[in-house]
């Protein structure tokens, strides 16, 4: 059961510090046991190949791996984890992969990799990209309740190698109001309809905002509209006055910030720090700051814990990896990365995002959805975030969202970012939508068969 906290107590510091060197005596443990893993498979493979080029094309039956399990634990292992599967694996053959299955080296063999990518969608996207006006764009759609990743297209400027999916170097602007709203909604109780108040302009931040004082000139709006508009002086006065350092740090960790996400590929954390200034607070909670940064699919994996009551499922890409001979590898099972809002605030949430798209920050970008052929039977939601890059001379732009259907079991979670240049040109929600729409026009995916190896 979710527990709601407080803004925390204080502990016992030698409790503290026995917790943590256990951490550590267990995380080295882990990590030694991988690499022998890792050790005993490449061997073990390096071996089955020398038998099997000694003994011509047809392998001893003592070679072959059966469905016993002694015969297969003998030969090699039927299930890598994802720490070795990030390891065997060459990241650089995923990068705007525009096929289903690729044959990858692995050891000294030659193996069939499975993934989960949809090619139509994924090169209906790479197709549509403005690489003219803009310096770096990155798409991820996924499976809501799977973690498998559909699409996963990216285009930089400086460095076309790059996969920019998967760089966590992207400031995360407004999309961190997430963050802040499910805090508030576990923390303080906050419901949809609850009213907050502000002084100044929405989108503007001085101290005198920050001041927690109502007079003639305060405006009102709820907690909806707020996040709907992106309402800037709203959040920040719930980071200072509401949440505090403790509540705006645990809800990050919670969100995956700072931890790897456990992705068959490598990839960086995102990044969060907080300080003990009140108005830093302040500047977290809003997004207004460039230091909290994420990556296109850490935004996905974040939305995905709208839809499963608060928990974020773990992202995947590879469905299975087989051998020339059908030996199963690796196969793709669901797992869960950690409960990051309760699951009343999830629903809160999903009410939140709806009220963007419907009349928020995202509304023009998916203008007269109601009355499309293939989004009316959906019920999509986002949020935005735009900020300009050190230089102030490139502007970044999020959309993050979901689409589920109203009469059916298909949901997706969308997450674009777009880096314009000198000029604006396909937003990051126009992305998301053409990605939602052409997801839904295409019939449902039948269950997956077994795919023969090789080709």
């Amino acid at each position: 059961m979710w527990k709601k906290s407080g803004s925390g107590g204080n502990r016992c510091p030698s409790s503290g510090w026995r917790e943590y060197q256990a951490k550590l005596q267990k995380q080295g443990s882990l990590e030694r046991s991988r690499r022998l893993r890792l050790t005993v498979l490449v061997l073990a493979l390096a071996a089955l190949c020398g038998v099997y080029s000694l003994m011509g094309s047809t392998p001893a039956p003592s070679a072959i791996v059966t469905s016993s399990p002694a015969t297969a634990d003998s030969v090699e292992p039927q299930h890598l984890d994802k720490e070795e599967l990030r390891q065997l694996l060459d990241k650089d053959a995923f990068n705007n992969l525009t096929r289903e299955a690729i044959d990858m080296p692995l050891g000294q063999r030659v193996v069939h990799v499975e993934t989960s990518l949809d090619p139509g969608l994924q090169k209906y996207l790479l197709d549509r990209m403005d690489r003219k006006n803009s310096r770096v764009i990155g798409i991820v759609v996924m499976e809501a309740g799977s973690g498998r990743v559909l699409a996963m297209a990216g285009f930089d400027e400086a460095n076309p190698s790059v996969n920019t999916c998967l760089r966590s170097t992207f400031p995360s602007a407004s999309v961190f109001k997430i963050v802040t709203a499910a805090s508030a909604v576990d923390h303080c109780g906050l419901s949809p309809d609850s009213k907050l108040h502000f002084n100044g302009g929405r989108y503007t931040l001085y101290k005198r905002q920050l001041k927690d004082i109502i007079n003639r000139y305060t405006n009102t709006v709820s907690f909806k509209q707020a996040f709907a508009q992106s309402v800037d002086p709203v959040f920040r006065k719930l980071g200072e006055h509401r949440l505090g350092r403790p509540v705006l740090k645990k809800y990050a960790d919670t969100f995956g910030f700072n931890e790897p996400l456990n992705f068959d590929l490598p990839l960086k954390p995102s990044h969060f720090h907080i300080n003990d200034e009140p108005y830093h607070w302040a500047e977290l909670s809003s997004g207004f700051n460039r230091d909290t940064t994420i990556s296109p699919l850490h935004g996905a994996v974040m939305v995905s814990a709208v839809l499963n009551d608060g928990r974020m499922v773990t992202p995947s890409l590879v469905d299975r990896i087989v051998t020339a001979k059908g030996q199963v590898l690796y196969r793709h099972h669901r797992q869960w990365e950690q409960q990051a809002m309760s699951p009343k605030a999830s629903a809160v949430l999903d009410k939140l995002m709806q009220a963007t798209v419907a009349s928020g920050t995202a509304h023009h970008y998916f203008r007269g959805y109601r009355h499309d052929r293939i989004l009316s039977h959906l019920v999509i939601g986002g949020k935005t975030g735009t900020i300009d890059n050190r230089d102030h001379d490139a502007r970044y732009d999020w959309f993050v969202g979901f689409a589920k259907e109203r009469k059916g079991d298909r949901q997706v979670v969308v997450a674009a970012l777009v880096a314009h240049g000198k000029y604006i040109g396909t937003r990051a929600s126009q992305y998301a939508r053409m990605a939602i729409r052409y997801y839904f026009s295409q019939p449902a995916p039948q269950p997956a068969t077994a795919a023969q190896p090789g080709g």
